[in-house]
């Protein structure tokens, strides 16, 4: 399915409706070892609102741009903000959609980061790595054992 074709498709998002991308850094676990990569991600109103109040965060900035640069063609491409060696998260026109979605509803977050600007005064952490695929193994170990009265009727 064309990116064009998707958003013609939608009744509420636009060309001109407006989103906030950001550079996350992540990691990629691969024999035990983590590999840092860097990956385009859309930014949703509520998460851009507590990344400029200071959380800690993996992005390292975020720009605001209008769908029509992010969505332009059947291919979306990395933004020239972002280096070239970004690669664009799983699902991104999906994300992007869904984050418009949320400025829309919420416009005044339009205002932290307008169009075509840069902001990079974020709370930029590594602390907690973003591992892109960790598998949880459950084991039996990680049962939690319940008291011996707790399915009883007394």
């Amino acid at each position: 399915m064309a990116t064009a074709t998707l958003i013609k498709d939608l009744n509420d998002i636009s060309t001109e409706d407006y989103c906030v991308l950001g550079l996350a850094t992540c990691f990629l676990k691969e024999d035990g070892e983590f590999h840092e990569v860097q990956v385009v991600e859309p930014i949703p109103s509520a998460a851009l609102e507590a990344i400029l109040k200071g959380i800690p965060t993996s992005y390292q900035f975020a720009c605001g741009f209008l769908v029509g640069e992010i969505l332009a063609g059947d291919t979306p491409q990395v933004p020239a903000h972002f280096p070239p060696q970004a690669q664009l998260c799983d699902n991104f026109v999906e994300r992007v959609i869904a984050a418009t979605r949320t400025y829309k509803s919420r416009p005044e977050a339009q205002k932290h980061i307008p169009v075509g600007t840069r902001h990079d005064d974020l709370n930029f952490s590594l602390e907690k790595k973003r591992v892109l695929n960790a598998v949880h193994v459950v084991r039996t170990e990680d049962n939690v054992k319940q008291h011996s009265h707790t399915h009883q009727v007394l």
